[in-house]
């Protein structure tokens, strides 16, 4: 079989949930404060993959204003029970400290096109939710626990409970059937039964460098579960120097011919900081079978390279993206925590319209629609029209994680209604979320017409440039570097900060008018640097 280079699902995408329908597959990812919720990716051939939807796009599904960075939409399971698809996820409202606020809901599809029902509260007694459908038609919910007063641990395991989908809700006892291994933080689970063998996958260690795959197993849904051989299937904690970094949070699904793979997040740091500028990507992994027992090929530590069935395309990887607003918003695209667009955004005359709301970073409501970096190096590039008449209006382009770092060149006005261009950044700032004082000298501009705003990322190094009617490109700002967009420089460094880098146009309007900045179009353009880390 033909060799695919890992991952298949580049960029934020993590906390794979796989599926397979007949001869179809699905992935299943988390997006957390992004809107609209979870990203489904479809392929034939497990090497080529297309986002086909983001199911939950309405506020009775999800509305997320307040939800802090990195909260939101962790961990979806996707099922199909012969029936319909399932899908489970966790709206995380708090995060930081002893307590985690996260209900569980659950919704469904005909089609996995939709339509996608209204949700149904689950629970909330931890998080990574998951549906498991067994033979004799019953159902059964799973998620972590978790346990504030830290007696002994605050992910104090993984517990089961019947769903009964005609009454709605979770029914009958509940129980603890998993505590975990040494390594600890035990969540992700999935439930599976082959053979007579009901198989819990977990993930344990964190989401940074120890981040794991355990694997148990029980004849009885209940447990008592006992650990494999190895105790973790998948795992990079051993091996620094591989090429895939931070694998964990696994799933697995067969093919129609038998053979078993294993989806994972990961991660490609960069520098000798270990900074992983494209956030948890989705890898997969070729798994075999053994006295009742699942191991991955040439494992635990994840290959770089992998057989599977379809031989997969890069063209379009590398194809340069012109985006238009005359047909809509491309689906690459992406805004924040908001169910009501009309308040952020409008597309009409071919432009897209940011309406000026709160801060860049702000947890409720902020006009800035991006689309994810995938690529270790590109380009990108827009034109703005806005005429700010002081220092509290701004729009432009901006490469984006969240508060706490971003690179943003604004188009604003000084205090005295002079239109200029100010580059505005948070580096690696929590837990305060201050600009970086004092900021680059500002260069003045008219007062009305068009400005074209461009970025280039190269490995670590980001410049801004800019362009008048009828001029060419010119530098604004030093050079930036651009790996403090990344896990490790976010709110809690690796173990706290799960989304990824994103590039795009954004408009703030902090005297509360609602100032709008159109955008004529945008462009990301993918470039290989030498630098880059496709290969180790």
């Amino acid at each position: 079989m033909p060799l695919v280079r890992n991952p298949i699902l580049p960029g934020f995408n993590p906390d794979p949930s796989i599926l397979r329908v007949g001869e179809d597959y699905y992935i299943a990812t988390s997006t957390f404060e992004w809107y609209p919720g979870v990203q489904i990716h479809h392929s034939k051939d497990l090497a080529n993959w297309e986002l086909v939807i983001r199911p939950l796009n309405r506020r009775s599904q999800l509305d997320m204003r307040g939800d802090p960075d990195s909260c939101g939409v962790w961990a979806p399971c996707l099922t199909h029970d012969g029936d319909k698809f399932w899908l489970v996820y966790t709206d995380v409202k708090r995060k930081d400290g002893s307590f985690k606020d996260t209900p569980n809901y659950i919704v469904s599809a005909p089609a996995i096109e939709g339509p996608w029902s209204d949700p149904i509260y689950a629970n909330s007694s931890g998080f990574d939710p998951s549906l498991f459908h067994d033979d004799d038609g019953k159902k059964w919910f799973v998620n972590m626990l978790q346990d504030h007063r830290r007696r002994p641990r605050a992910f104090a395991g993984i517990v089961l409970q019947e769903f009964d989908p005609s009454a709605g809700k979770l029914v009958g006892p509940r129980k603890n059937i998993f505590h975990g291994t040494d390594l600890d933080l035990v969540e992700g689970p999935h439930l599976y039964k082959r053979n007579g063998w009901y198989y819990l996958l977990t993930a344990e260690g964190g989401t940074a460098y120890h981040h794991a795959c355990t694997l148990a197993r029980s004849r009885d849904k209940w447990g008592p579960y006992e650990v494999h051989p190895e105790k973790h299937i998948l795992s990079s904690k051993d091996a620094p120097f591989a090429a895939l970094q931070r694998a964990g949070h696994g799933d697995w699904v067969e093919t129609p011919e038998g053979k078993t793979y294993l989806v994972h997040l990961t991660g490609r740091p960069t520098t000798q900081e270990r900074r992983c500028v494209l956030g948890r990507e989705t890898a997969i992994q070729e798994a075999y079978w053994k006295d009742d027992w699942l191991y991955v090929k040439n494992g635990p530590v994840p290959s770089l390279h992998v057989e599977v069935p379809g031989v997969r395309d890069d063209s379009k990887y590398w194809v340069e993206q012109r985006y238009s607003f005359t047909e809509g918003l491309h689906k690459d695209f992406q805004w924040l925590r908001t169910p009501e667009t009309d308040r952020i955004f409008a597309i009409g005359d071919g432009k897209l319209t940011l309406f000026g709301r709160e801060s860049i970073g702000s947890w409720f409501e902020q006009a800035l629609v991006a689309r994810r970096q995938t690529h270790f190096s590109y380009d990108a590039e827009t034109v703005v029209d806005f005429s700010p008449l002081d220092e509290r209006q701004f729009a432009g382009l901006t490469a984006y994680y969240g508060c706490y770092n971003f690179f943003y060149l604004t188009v604003t006005a000084h205090s005295d209604g002079q239109r200029e261009l100010l580059i505005l950044t948070s580096e690696a700032s929590w837990p305060e979320g201050s600009l970086k004082l004092p900021l680059a000298d500002p260069v003045k501009i008219p007062n009305e017409g068009k400005v074209k705003l461009a970025l280039a990322i190269r490995g670590r190094q980001l410049q801004f440039f800019y362009a008048l009617d009828g001029e060419g490109l010119k530098k604004i700002g030093p050079d930036y570097d651009a790996t403090l967009i990344s896990d490790e420089c976010g709110g809690h460094k690796a173990h706290g900060s799960f989304t990824g880098a994103f590039v795009g146009m954004t408009c703030s309007d902090l005297n509360g008018t609602a100032l709008p900045a159109s955008f004529d179009y945008f462009v990301y353009r993918p470039v290989l640097d030498k630098t880059d880390r496709y290969e180790v």
